[in-house]
């Protein structure tokens, strides 16, 4: 049985529609929002590395249990634009497996992601500091929560939302729809990896253009893979390093910038 086409007999208007809505309730929105935080920084006195770009910071500080209630609120409420992608896909009569996000290939998609993981990491915390000390960047705080019992468990369900919502929604589903809708593989690309680095523009310049080039990277691999999952894995790998270890190492090694 072959597989469903995207979205067959959908007229185009109804396409973009949904597609612009799916984007407006998750990272385009997100990309907006850091456009406007940009134009802040830039306004304010003091170089881009003199200000900081918190990640994981304390909604209720002093008051751990009400913290975590928002921790756990925030992220849940995040991955909402992914149920509703899982919808409109399974409505398709494809669901989830039609980008490669599914239980089919558990290890083969582990050790992907471990392999674009580890090759991505090193070179992107180099980009990063060399970014930051040309002052092209804000100096990235990934977290600022409390030392308390549940901060690292917390952390690694954080970077397990960002790897599910970035790579579900700017990768397979908007691919997905971008090609039904008659785009070409380059426009597509370019779509999918200039949305990565704008809701990344919070950081700096140089997190707009390191989070293209991996968008672009990204892009490469789901056409060559044909499956989400790798990403899922690599992207939840990065920043389960990047919000531990800064938790761990921030103040203890002096090459790890902070404000």
């Amino acid at each position: 049985m072959s597989e469903p086409l995207p979205a067959e007999g959908v007229p185009p208007r109804v396409l973009r529609s949904e597609t612009l809505l799916v984007l407006a309730l998750s990272l385009g929105a997100s990309a907006v929002s850091s456009l406007i935080s940009f134009v802040g920084s830039l306004t304010r006195p003091g170089s881009l590395k003199e200000q900081a770009a918190t990640l994981n910071g304390s909604y209720a500080p002093g008051r751990p249990w009400l913290d975590l209630s928002w921790q756990l609120f925030g992220i849940a409420t995040a991955l909402v634009p992914v149920l509703l992608v899982a919808h409109l896909l399974l409505r398709e009569g494809a669901g989830m497996r039609a980008i490669g996000f599914d239980r089919t290939r558990p290890w083969p998609d582990l050790g992907r992601g471990t392999l674009v993981a580890a090759a991505i990491g090193g070179a992107g915390l180099a980009f990063y500091l060399a970014a930051r000390a040309s002052g092209f960047n804000l100096t990235v705080v990934p977290e600022s929560l409390p030392e308390v019992w549940w901060k690292y468990p917390v952390l690694i369900l954080s970077a397990v939302q960002n790897s599910v919502v970035e790579e579900v929604i700017v990768v397979g589903y908007l691919l997905r729809r971008l090609d039904g809708l008659g785009w070409s593989p380059v426009a597509a690309l370019a779509a999918s990896s200039v949305l990565r680095g704008s809701y990344h523009l919070y950081q700096g310049v140089g997190g707009f253009i390191g989070n293209v080039v991996m968008g672009v990277v990204f892009v490469l691999l789901y056409r060559r893979w044909g499956r989400v999952g790798p990403l899922v894995v690599a992207h939840a790998l990065l920043d389960i390093v990047a919000f531990v270890g800064y938790g761990l190492l921030a103040g203890e090694v002096g090459w790890l910038p902070t404000v």
